[in-house]
């Protein structure tokens, strides 16, 4: 258990705040606090250096089971491989079982060579006499075996243990059946029939388990190197933060201090070249700020005061002051960090697939080995029961499930990470696997086809009101709203030094206005549908309402103790890139619907500059929730674009929910594909990858059952009768080994997949 000062694993006890490394660190404290809280608290009050901007972890997992999670490290009780972390150190040293494997391979590759050789070649040079050779063999292959190949063992035994039969199960068959039958020939050779006898000895086999020990540790050596190169996409997002941040202290002295020693409200000011420390807000000074690194935007947006800023990115020229308002595991960066692992280690459906085939077939393998063994020995040509310990062998060998079993996680490793690069997030695999057959997308309006940064229009009063008083009371309502709208009405009132007025009451109305008490008057603002459902006519403002919404503009009603007081008109320019979008998804064939909270006629305006046929207008978030469900019941594979709270129970309804970057929190922890831009050409971008991902995903599964399928018939020496020859096991473990290689190396080329 390890206490760090910034963790998601918290739990208070005794009015004390404990955090934790992981999940099951938290749930020992839950069963007994008591135990725990008092070396928690000396653990505590030993840290003295804060947390790093970026988590890196301590969980590991493993890479084809991402459900085995332990917040240390250890091996796979499923399949055996050594867990690696959930996510990687920027400068974490080389993969130690990497180091083991290439020690032990390394050290008794000289003896297999010897082995081989002597196998080969010493009965017809006649180098030693009979048994002699077998001792020399058996003295050769033995440190091979039983050191170098002693981690196979421990994996296939551990399968057996926990019932869950795996490649090491085979492996360790194999070879262990290899082993066992030469020491017994070697050490009891009396033991053996008359036509066992070849040469004067009987026949061993240890050059066999020799070479499968050495060419699967260089199989597992070629992997583990080609895996470490799935993580690269994380360790250069890590590698975007900087490591210090130069603080303005309270007595005007700047000091440059880690990035680990920033907190929220720093004053923290960035220099022209510098990266931006962690996220926050302009308090001083004017620059313009490449944001490519993290959004893939080439442009660098211009910042002035009050704007954002998001951690790691590149301020062009002129100085900043900023306030520090995310640190640690808030930051944006984290964040994606965060979201690219979770993804990286989730399981898709065509895996879930693979997974539950590959224990019946390690079992299915087993038997015909066995009966290989068997067929061989009972009608085989002598010596019929060697001819059947071999090919049994060969059988086990061959048709290791490994390439099975990595088909799937690599291509989905690789394709996160690139999918990183180009400001796309996926939350999980299944996001992937499933953006590929979607046929219809339903887009908000505000923040996903528009700007979502609307610019104040016009205010309009009835008789009974004043434009001042209708502009004053909205505004003084929306300062508690998120919505764009809102922020719009707000920043217009306060440039014009209207004072606003704290709501006495604030309610949102689920995505059609909001009401509240101000100045003791009760207020109602939003659209018609929030005016019918309080029963107030909105008849003396429609004709002017009508006529802004004909030019795409939004209106907003104000009523005040149930009468209608006044509208508010606010425009929200089309982001331009969002008709190029709609225009390509629809080449695509993906029907696009638009639902929006906004008035109908506003709606219209802005599909049919869009080329967008069937609009929603003036929906309630359920109202969303149930068209995408409507469309699901006949049939449909939808996909939902939000970026605001209405949006969060569509697109957690969706087949696929698609949240802004720029939008609210609650939509992209609904959502499972989040565009860091904010921009629909980037579901372009994330659909391309997704059909590539899947693409090459069936490519890795086709080629492990193709293999495996024509593998084992020919281990089983089915083809001897036309042939005349065998497949030797050291044969078929340079094919296990090529295999699991090749599957690792067809999806590291996604990584150059081109995405227009």
């Amino acid at each position: 258990m390890a206490v760090t000062s910034s963790s998601k694993f918290g739990e208070s006890y005794q009015g004390q705040k404990y955090q934790f490394c992981s999940l099951k660190c938290q749930e020992k404290f839950r069963a007994d606090p008591e135990r725990f809280s008092s070396n928690v608290s000396s653990a505590e009050s030993r840290v003295t250096t804060p947390e790093p901007a970026v988590q890196t972890g301590t969980e590991f997992t493993c890479p084809m089971h991402p459900e085995i999670r332990q917040p240390g490290p250890g091996n796979c009780p499923k399949c055996g491989m050594t867990l690696e972390p959930v996510i990687p150190a920027l400068d974490e040293e080389e993969n130690p079982e990497l180091r083991d494997f290439a020690r032990r391979f390394w050290w008794s590759l000289p003896l297999t060579v010897i082995v081989t050789l002597l196998a080969m070649a010493g009965h017809t040079l006649q180098l030693f006499h009979g048994p002699i050779q077998n001792w020399i063999e058996l003295a050769l292959a033995t440190p091979v075996t039983l050191w170098a190949g002693w981690p196979f063992f421990v994996r296939g035994i551990a399968s057996i243990r926990n019932r869950s039969p795996n490649m090491w199960t085979l492996i360790g068959l194999g070879t262990a059946a290899a082993y066992l039958y030469s020491v017994m020939a070697t050490l009891l050779p009396q033991s053996f029939p008359a036509t066992f006898m070849q040469d004067g000895r009987i026949g061993v086999y240890f050059e066999a388990a020799a070479v499968i020990i050495s060419l699967t540790l260089l199989g597992q050596i070629l992997e583990l190197k080609a895996r470490s190169q799935t993580s690269a996409a994380i360790k250069s997002l890590l590698g975007l933060s900087p490591k210090t941040a130069r603080r303005i202290n309270t007595d005007g002295q700047e000091e440059d201090i880690p990035l680990t020693h920033v907190h929220l409200g720093d004053h923290l000011r960035v220099r022209p070249g510098e990266k931006v420390p962690v996220d926050g807000s302009v308090l001083e000074g004017e620059s313009a700020v490449d944001e490519s690194m993290l959004t893939g935007e080439p442009v660098p947006v211009m910042k002035r005061a009050g704007d954002s800023l998001i951690g790691a990115t590149l301020n062009t020229h002129g100085s900043l002051v900023m306030e520090a308002q995310k640190v640690g595991a808030e930051t944006m960066l984290s964040q994606i960090v965060q979201m690219v692992a979770r993804a990286q280690r989730s399981k898709a459906p065509m895996q879930r697939m693979a997974d539950s085939i590959a224990g019946y077939f390690v079992m299915g393998v087993i038997a015909i080995a066995i009966l290989t063994f068997v067929g061989w020995g009972l009608f085989g040509p002598e010596p019929s029961w060697v001819f059947g310990l071999i090919n049994a062998v060969a059988v086990l060998i061959i048709a290791c499930p490994c390439a099975l079993g990595l088909a799937t996680p690599m291509s989905i490793m690789v394709s996160t990470g690139k999918a990183a690069s180009m400001g796309v997030l996926f939350r999980d695999a299944s996001a992937i696997e499933n953006l590929c057959k979607i046929d219809t997308l339903i887009v908000d309006k505000t923040g996903t086809l528009t700007e979502g940064r609307p610019v104040f229009h016009s205010v309009e009063a009835t008789p009974s009101f004043n434009p001042h008083d209708v502009l004053q009371l909205a505004a003084s309502l929306d300062q508690g709203s998120e919505h764009p709208l809102a922020h719009a009405i707000v920043d217009h009132a306060r440039t014009e030094n209207i004072k606003l007025t704290k709501p006495g009451s604030f309610e949102s109305g689920s995505g059609i206005g909001v009401s509240g008490i101000v100045d003791g008057k009760k207020i109602q603002l939003g659209n018609t549908a929030l005016m019918e459902a309080a029963g107030v006519s909105t008849k003396p403002l429609q004709k002017r309402a009508e006529l802004l919404r004909l030019d795409g503009i939004s209106i907003i009603y104000l009523a005040v103790d149930g009468v209608l007081a006044g509208l508010l008109a606010v425009s929200d320019p089309i982001k331009p890139t969002s008709k190029e979008a709609v225009t390509k998804l629809k080449a695509d064939d993906i029907k696009i619907i638009m639902a929006t909270g906004d008035g109908l006629t506003t709606a219209r305006a802005v599909a049919r500059e869009m080329g967008i046929e069937e609009v929603h207008g003036e929906v309630k978030p359920q109202d969303k929730e149930r068209l995408v469900a409507d469309l699901q019941q006949n049939g449909r594979k939808v996909a939902m674009a939000g970026d605001g709270i209405n949006d969060a129970p569509a697109l957690a309804r969706a087949d696929v929910g698609i949240a802004m970057g720029t939008g609210t929190d609650v939509a992209m922890n609904s959502a499972q594909l989040t565009l860091v831009k904010g921009d629909l050409m980037g579901i372009l971008r994330a659909r391309a990858l997704s059909v590539a991902t899947v693409k090459n995903m069936r490519q890795n599964l086709g080629f492990a059952f193709l293999y495996n399928s024509m593998g084992i018939p020919l281990a089983a020496g089915l083809l001897y009768p036309l042939t005349g020859h065998l497949l030797s096991p050291m044969i078929a473990a340079i094919a296990m080994s090529v295999s699991s290689a090749s599957v690792v190396f067809n999806a590291l080329r996604l990584r150059n997949t081109r995405i227009d």
